[in-house]
């Protein structure tokens, strides 16, 4: 039996405010910055709070695939991030996987990742279409880890698209599938509607954690995380027994 994927339901999980200070995270440059690095007239929909994307099966595939965790985890982080952000790369390496041990893989929380990429950034944007086209085929969190893993080999470069095409073959994507996709821009509309989202919902830097009604800025340590974690947990019903999770 065919079944439809489960779609992220953002409202109901991103806070409409933060606080007006953030630490040990990357900055946006103004104002009036999109997904795509430029400034754009209001009337510019992908730039619009809350712009919505076409649904087609490469969309649909590439939203389910940035999910990590079991769907009845009672609670959601939902992380706005850019793969260029060093401090980006510092949650990656030091705290994820301390989340992922202690609440992803007990089925108490699950991941979904929204792509920020700041036009100070010179490749942030290349980078998410290339996660978001490994997300289409499910392989989103090795790409997530691959690019953060080689963020100083692509980060500066005129053109990255030789690493990413490493990154795509070392991983085990189907190639040309991979390739078409990154070319033609397949998901660009969906970074685009991501980053108007997280906008709309008052981030200003990388990276930014909702954690049920809670938000945390910047690669704060384990601990803060944990505290945080553990305080939603306690305020959250119960939901259904786990269902099998998606482990990295």
């Amino acid at each position: 039996m065919k079944t439809t994927p489960k779609r992220l339901h953002w409202r109901s999980f991103v806070a409409a405010t933060l606080s007006a200070a953030a630490l040990a995270g990357c900055h946006k440059v103004g104002t009036s910055e999109t997904a795509n690095g430029t400034v754009a007239p209001a009337a510019t929909p992908a730039a619009a709070p809350g712009a919505a994307v076409d649904r087609d099966s490469i969309t649909d595939l590439a939203d389910r695939g940035r999910i990590l965790g079991s769907a009845d985890a009672p609670v959601w982080i939902v992380e706005a991030s850019d793969f260029q952000c060093p401090f980006c790369k510092a949650f990656h390496d030091q705290t994820f996987p301390q989340v992922i041990r202690d609440y992803v893989n007990t089925n108490k929380v699950r991941v979904a990742f929204l792509n920020f990429p700041l036009s100070m950034h010179r490749n942030s944007h290349q980078a998410a279409e290339a996660g978001m086209c490994a997300s289409v085929q499910q392989h989103f969190w090795p790409m997530h880890d691959a690019l953060f893993a080689t963020q100083d080999r692509w980060g500066e470069l005129p053109d990255p698209t030789a690493v990413y095409d490493s990154l795509a073959r070392a991983i085990g994507l189907n190639e040309p599938d991979w390739k078409r996709c990154f070319t033609t821009h397949a998901t660009l509309a969906l970074v685009q509607a991501d980053y108007a989202r997280a906008q709309q919902s008052g981030v200003q830097s990388t990276p930014t954690f909702f954690i049920g009604s809670s938000v945390i800025e910047g690669a704060q340590p384990y601990q803060e995380f944990r505290d945080t974690i553990e305080s939603v947990l306690k305020r959250t019903k119960p939901g259904a027994p786990p269902a099998r999770q998606r482990q990295r």
